[in-house]
């Protein structure tokens, strides 16, 4: 008889003791047979966002028409930005939902370098999400002003570089701009501690929280933070290319002009006058009309984790990337594996990358031969990414098993070549 396989009994035991156990079944499974590990690309779909847009098209749009606007649409971004806040440690007032999250780094960057005459250094690093260094990019050539963008390398392309962070903040940083948990190696800054770095040299801060906002802790009120954007179609499971939210402190909401001025950012946006007069409050920061369809689909993934309670999602992230990483220790490293993640689980996010000089045919194989979804991050990373409200220790385990099938029998050697359009 064979014996049990240790890892697969710990994962059933840990599944079985599991708090949030029960929230998976309120997510769309369509494959039970799938294992889905890239819910930090883009999250599962609540059951709930279904019924929602039934509702969306039959009741409110069908039936309702225009009065849809007067009945609930023309506010929503605010309303649904205000639980947003409560995910991210902010004030309701201070979050908001419009355009993407390019768009919106786009709006705060240019409106934070313009309060910020005097000084022309932005500063950020090079495991930041290389969208956001090209809209940095182009902030700087649309204002001319001769400001400088400084990239700050990582010490071993994992970790942040925090103490040359620190050393660069000067009376010349205008802007210190930085992802919060990093989307190769899922790094993730002390964001309290290099806030107040920045603040005591006299810049502005804004954080970018597309992967970890929903899946980390975080408080940007205690932390005094000027500004953040992030998306909502990665862990809080709001649909493909749903929009974006920026938050920007109550007492800067004045002092900060939108370079893009719009009727929705308007004081009176049905006064239609031809003179613009922003409004007091955040909403300054709309430009267009709000994509009622897809911005509603936002609120089931919010309110599920806000049910299930931010504390809870972090413990379960953390027993589940460690669980990665000793299996890494345990069998895949003598596989050829590296781990590109933080070992430390407080400098890390929901998401374990491993290394491979074969990573993207690994990859493939994963997702066409054994029915896993990870995701490929040039040049050799194969991320794995834990959404706790969905994912199971046992799904990790057959995961880890498949990875070590992959190598032993080398099946990725037939995908080897394949360079598929969206990894």
């Amino acid at each position: 008889m064979t014996s049990p396989d240790p890892r697969e009994l710990r994962a059933q035991g840990l599944d079985a003791q599991d708090p949030l156990a029960a929230f998976r079944e309120r997510f769309v499974i369509d494959d039970p047979e799938l294992i889905y590990l890239d819910g930090n690309s883009l999250g599962r779909l609540p059951r709930a966002s279904r019924a929602l847009a039934d509702k969306l098209i039959e009741e409110q749009w069908g039936a309702r028409l225009i009065r849809g606007w007067e009945e609930g649409w023309m506010f929503s971004p605010e309303r649904i930005g205000a639980k947003i806040a409560a995910l991210i440690g902010a004030q309701p007032d201070e979050v908001i939902l419009a355009d993407a999250t390019s768009i919106n780094l786009f709006k705060l960057v240019v409106a934070a370098l313009r309060y910020q005459p005097g000084r022309s250094t932005l500063l950020t690093d090079n495991l930041n999400f290389p969208s956001d260094l090209y809209v940095l990019e182009s902030a700087i050539k649309l204002l001319d002003a001769g400001h400088q963008l400084k990239v700050l390398p990582s010490p071993d392309g994992i970790h942040g570089p925090v103490d040359e962070i620190q050393a660069q903040l000067d009376e010349r940083v205008a802007l210190l701009t930085l992802s919060h948990t990093t989307f190769k190696s899922s790094y993730t800054y002390d964001l309290a501690a290099l806030t107040a770095a920045a603040h005591a040299a006299g810049a502005l801060v804004l954080w970018d929280l597309s992967h970890s906002a929903g899946a980390v802790p975080i408080e940007l009120n205690a932390a005094d933070v000027d500004l953040a954007v992030g998306c909502t179609y990665k862990y809080l499971c709001g649909g493909p290319g749903a929009p974006a939210f920026l938050y920007v402190r109550r007492d800067l909401q004045e002092r900060l002009e939108s370079p893009l001025q719009g009727w929705m950012g308007r004081a009176d946006m049905f006064a239609f006058d031809l003179q613009y007069a922003a409004h007091a409050g955040i909403r300054r920061f709309l430009t267009g009309t709000p994509a009622v369809l897809s911005l509603a689909m936002i609120e089931p993934g919010v309110d599920l984790l806000l049910e299930a309670g931010i504390d809870a999602l972090r413990a379960k992230s953390i027993a589940q990337t460690e669980f990665l990483i000793e299996a890494w220790e345990g069998s895949l490293r003598d596989l050829g594996f590296a781990l590109h993640s933080p070992r430390e689980p407080a400098w890390r996010g929901s998401h374990i990358s491993l290394g491979h000089p074969k990573a993207l045919g690994i990859d493939q194989a994963l997702i066409h031969a054994m029915k896993v979804i990870p995701d490929f991050r040039a040049p050799d990373n194969i991320r794995l990414g834990i959404a706790p409200l969905y994912t199971r220790f046992s799904d990790l385990h057959e995961t880890l098993s498949r990875l070590e099938k992959i190598i032993r029998d080398d099946l990725h050697a037939e995908y080897r070549q394949t360079t598929p359009t969206v990894t």
